[in-house]
Order: structure tokens, then C-alpha cells, then sequence
């Protein structure tokens, strides 16, 4: 966890991007590490675990992180927690909550309050159409015999 502090508090001095950092540890050796890089790479999707994450998977060279633990600066958004689900990682440890994330300017509670309304009350709004086209990758990817399943 100091590490992933130390990281939070670089990516504040060297302006990557915000004040979060991310340390992936398997077997008691860090195998990804990740800062904040969303303003200095112009990647919305950069945040210190998904920086994390794709460090880990090339390390491993794999895109599942069982048996990893994730440190955190912070409790991780909506979207990182959602890649940590998705890579199967076994534990995740925190620091600061995303009340003291909020506190300091990054509020995401309004991305759980989205998540939990219907598509037509969303800000930004969803609309299906072409259900029945899109359905067939689906059916190919259940005919599929070589899938790698995730």
C-alpha cells in the first residue's frame, strides 16, 4: 500500500493526471504498477488500476489476474472496479474511500446513481436498435467450439 501511495502522490508532483496510484502484487512481488495518466496521455480510461491492470496482464501474459492482489490509493471508480471484477482478482486493499476522493474533487457518485436508473433516465441516454442483427455474434459465439471463454 505504500507503494500505491508513493505512486498517488508522484502522479500529483509530475501533473500525469490526478492524485491516485495502483500496485498489483502476485505472490508477494509487484507485477504492475500504475498512476493517474488520464490528463497527461488524454485517456479518460487511464486511471491508476487500469494502468495497473494492463502492466499486470503483460507481465503475466494473461488477461486474468487470479490469485492477485490490488492495492489502491483509493477505493477504486465504477469502471476500475469493473475491470478488477473482469480480471478476477482475488482481493482488493484501499487507503482513502471515495468520500475522501469526493472531498477532493473527484466525485464519481453520480456514475453509481446512472448505473442504477433506466436507460431513459440517464444523462446520457441509451437507445437498443437492431437487437435482432446484433444477436447474431452472440449466436456465433456460443457455435463457436475454439472461444476462449473469459
Amino acid at each position: 500500500m505504500a507503494r500505491a501511495i508513493a505512486l498517488a502522490c508522484d502522479g500529483v508532483d509530475s501533473n500525469a493526471g490526478g492524485p491516485f496510484g495502483s500496485v498489483i502484487v502476485s505472490n508477494g512481488r509487484i507485477i504492475g504498477e500504475g498512476v493517474n495518466r488520464v490528463t497527461s496521455t488524454n485517456d479518460p480510461t487511464a486511471h491508476a488500476e487500469i494502468v495497473a491492470i494492463r502492466e499486470a496482464c503483460r507481465t503475466l501474459d494473461t488477461f486474468q489476474l487470479d490469485g492477485c492482489v490490488v492495492y489502491a490509493s483509493c477505493e477504486p471508480c465504477p469502471m476500475c472496479l469493473g475491470a478488477i471484477y473482469w480480471a478476477r482478482a482475488d482481493r482488493i486493499y484501499i487507503a482513502c474511500t471515495r468520500d475522501d476522493a469526493a472531498a477532493a474533487g473527484f466525485d464519481d457518485e453520480f456514475i453509481y446513481e446512472e448505473i442504477a436508473s433506466p436507460f431513459e433516465k440517464r444523462r446520457i441516454p441509451i437507445r437498443q436498435m437492431m437487437r435482432d442483427e446484433g444477436l447474431r455474434a452472440f449466436a456465433a459465439w456460443n457455435a463457436k467450439p475454439d472461444k476462449i471463454e473469459y
